[in-house]
C-alpha cells in the first residue's frame, strides 16, 4: 500500500467530516437514523457476532480493555471498539489488541466514499460502521463495544449484546446528556436491552432507581457491582498493569460482569475450557499491554519521573489528584489543559496546592484557551506559568528537573495524547 495514497484519502475524508473529538458540538449528530441506514447498507454486520456493550461517564475505557484482555487470553478472537483515540483513529478498532490495518481502513473508506459524501454520516458513525464491518469480515468470536457519548442515541446502540454494562454516572457532556445525574442516567440507561442482564458499576439511590425502572420495563435483571460477590475486591487482590486508584472500582465491575457472562451458554461456548480464574488473573496482569490501552496513570519516564492520566472531569480528577498527592516526590509539577466544555468551577478546587503548574492548550478547536485557564488558576492562588506547547513543557522540565521531582500531565485526553506522541518520537529527549 502506498503511504501517500493512504494519508491523502484519510485526510480528504476526515477533513470533510470532522470529529467531535477535535471540534466538539458542531460534529455531534444526535439520533440513530443515520447509523441504522449505514448499517443496513453494509448488510447489518453487527448481527454477525455476539457483543458486550459498555457505557458510563468514567471507567468505560478501562473496563472495555480489561474485559477484552480476558477474552483474548481464553483464545477467543476478540474485537474491541473504543473512543476517543489518542494518536491514530485506528486505535478505536482492534482485534486481539491489534489496530485495524491501514489497508483495511482505506479499503472501507474508498468502498463507501460515495455513500459518505452523499449521506454525510458523522465521524463516529463512520468509525462505528467500519468497526462492525471489520469485525464481521474478520469473523471475530465476540466484540467489546464501548459507547462514544451517552447511550440511548449513541451510534453503537444498534447492537443486541449478551450483557450491558454501565460503569457509573457523573456530570460530563451536560449540554448533550443533561445537567442532572438523573437526566444523564436516563441517557445511559438507553443501552439496556430486553431480557439482557445489566451490570452497574457504581450508583447512588437516584440513579439506581432509574436503572431499576428501565430494566423492569424490559424484563432485564440488574446486578450492582457494589453489592455483588466482588464488592470487597481491592486492586491489591488482583495484580493489574493498570495502576490508577480508580481501577479498584473498575476491576469490581469487570469481575461482576464476567461472573454474569459465565452463566450464559453462548458465552461459555465462546471462551471454552480456558474459562478459569487463573486465566482471568493472568489476563488482568497484562491488560493494557495486550490491548494497547494508554494514558491510564501511565509512567512515561522514570528518570525524570513523568506520569500521565486521561482523567478529564471532576469525578475522575478527584481520584487522580488524590493519588498524585500520595506520591513520594520532592517537588510536584503539573502540566494541565482542558477542553472548553468542562466545568472549571467543579475542577479548580481539586488541584493540588503544593504543585507548580504548566498551563497548556491542546492543538484542537475544542481546547480551553490557556489564558482563560491560567487566569482562573492564578486568581485562586495557584502558582505556575503558561507554556502553550507540549514540547516546550518537556524542555522546561528538563531544565529545572532535580532528582526526586515528579511531572504529572493531564486534564484532557488530548493533552495526554500530545505528550505520548512526543515521547514516541523523542525517546532520547531526556538522555544525558
Amino acid at each position: 500500500m502506498d503511504e501517500n495514497t493512504y494519508r491523502k484519502e484519510i485526510d480528504n475524508i476526515f477533513r470533510q467530516i470532522p470529529s467531535y473529538q477535535k471540534v466538539g458540538d458542531i460534529a455531534y449528530k444526535e439520533g440513530l437514523d443515520g447509523m441504522i441506514e449505514f448499517d443496513k447498507a453494509l448488510g447489518s454486520p453487527h448481527r454477525k457476532f455476539p457483543s458486550i456493550h459498555i457505557a458510563g461517564t468514567n471507567g468505560k475505557g478501562s473496563v472495555s480493555h480489561m474485559i477484552s484482555a480476558v477474552l483474548q487470553k481464553t483464545g477467543a478472537k476478540t474485537g474491541l471498539y473504543t473512543s476517543p483515540h489518542l494518536i491514530d483513529f485506528r486505535e478505536r478498532i482492534k482485534i486481539d489488541g491489534q489496530m485495524i490495518s491501514k489497508e483495511s481502513a482505506l479499503d472501507f473508506l474508498l468502498k463507501w466514499k460515495s455513500f459518505i459524501e452523499e449521506k454525510k454520516p458523522s465521524f463516529f458513525e463512520i468509525t462505528t460502521a467500519m468497526a462492525f464491518d471489520y469485525f464481521a469480515r474478520e469473523k471475530v468470536d465476540i466484540a467489546v463495544i464501548e459507547t462514544g457519548l451517552g447511550g440511548r442515541l449513541d451510534s453503537t446502540n444498534i447492537i443486541s449484546p449478551l450483557i450491558s454494562i454501565i460503569t457509573n454516572i457523573s456530570k460530563d457532556h451536560c449540554n448533550h446528556l443533561g445537567y442532572t445525574l438523573g437526566e444523564i442516567a436516563r441517557e445511559k440507561a438507553g443501552i439496556i436491552k430486553s431480557h439482557t442482564p445489566l451490570v452497574v458499576g457504581e450508583a447512588i439511590a437516584s440513579t439506581a432507581a432509574i436503572f431499576n425502572e428501565r430494566a423492569a420495563e424490559l424484563n432485564s435483571p440488574v446486578v450492582y457491582a457494589q453489592k455483588s460477590l466482588f464488592r470487597q475486591v481491592l486492586a491489591s487482590d488482583y495484580e493489574l498493569d493498570l495502576k490508577g486508584d480508580y481501577q479498584t472500582h473498575n476491576i469490581r465491575t469487570v469481575l461482576t460482569a464476567l461472573s454474569i457472562l459465565s452463566e450464559n451458554r453462548r458465552f461459555k461456548n465462546i471462551v471454552g475450557e480456558k474459562w478459569k480464574d487463573s486465566v482471568i488473573r493472568e489476563a488482568l496482569k497484562a491488560a493494557s499491554k495486550d490491548t494497547g490501552l494508554r494514558g491510564r496513570w501511565e509512567t512515561l519516564s522514570e528518570n525524570p519521573w513523568i506520569i500521565c492520566d486521561t482523567g478529564h472531569n471532576a469525578n475522575g480528577l478527584k481520584i487522580v489528584f488524590s493519588q498524585l498527592r500520595r506520591q513520594k516526590a520532592k517537588r510536584f509539577f503539573v502540566a494541565l489543559g482542558f477542553v472548553a466544555d468542562k466545568d472549571l468551577n467543579a475542577i479548580m478546587g481539586l488541584l493540588p496546592q503544593n504543585a507548580y503548574y504548566f498551563f497548556t492548550q491542546a492543538k484542537i478547536e475544542r481546547a480551553l484557551n490557556v489564558k482563560e485557564l491560567s487566569s482562573r488558576a492564578f486568581s485562586l492562588g495557584y502558582k505556575g506559568e503558561v507554556i502553550a506547547e507540549i514540547p516546550q513543557i518537556f524542555s522546561r522540565y528538563r531544565d529545572i528537573y532535580r532528582e526526586g521531582d515528579l511531572l504529572f500531565i493531564g486534564g484532557s485526553s488530548y493533552v495526554v495524547a500530545e505528550a505520548i506522541e512526543f515521547f514516541e518520537n523523542n525517546l532520547d529527549f531526556f538522555a544525558n
